[in-house]
């Protein structure tokens, strides 16, 4: 089956994932590589216009990934995770969405500089 998107993991996701337990870290993987293939809304779901999650569901906890689309290349689609958490209220908090809005207004302007700067 084809992939839906690639996906790239900003530092905060990687320290997210490197501080939780080996089976937490492999579910949470493991959901994001179905979520690949697969149109799936209990795995990956639009939260605002810009944000979207990774959901993961594992011994008792709610584990999140926050991500946006990266669609600027005609080639790619990209998916780019901000950050995780571990859930502990029905809504995801705002300050981590907002969060997430800064690292993508972040990511983008990186990659207009990196871009400009290559020329």
């Amino acid at each position: 089956m084809d992939k839906r998107f690639e996906i790239l993991f900003l530092e905060e996701a990687v320290s997210f994932l490197e501080k939780i337990a080996a089976n937490q870290r492999e579910k949470i993987l493991y959901n994001i590589r179905k979520a690949q293939v697969a149109k799936d809304p209990e795995l990956f779901k639009k939260l605002t216009e810009e944000i979207w999650e990774f959901r993961t569901h594992f011994m008792g906890l709610q584990y999140r990934m926050l991500a946006f689309w990266d669609k600027t290349t005609e080639s790619d689609t990209l998916v780019v995770s901000t950050h995780g958490f571990i859930k502990k209220q029905d809504k995801v908090p705002g300050k981590e969405v907002q969060k997430a809005k800064q690292m993508r207004t972040i990511y983008f302007k990186d990659k207009e500089t990196q871009k400009k700067s290559s020329k």
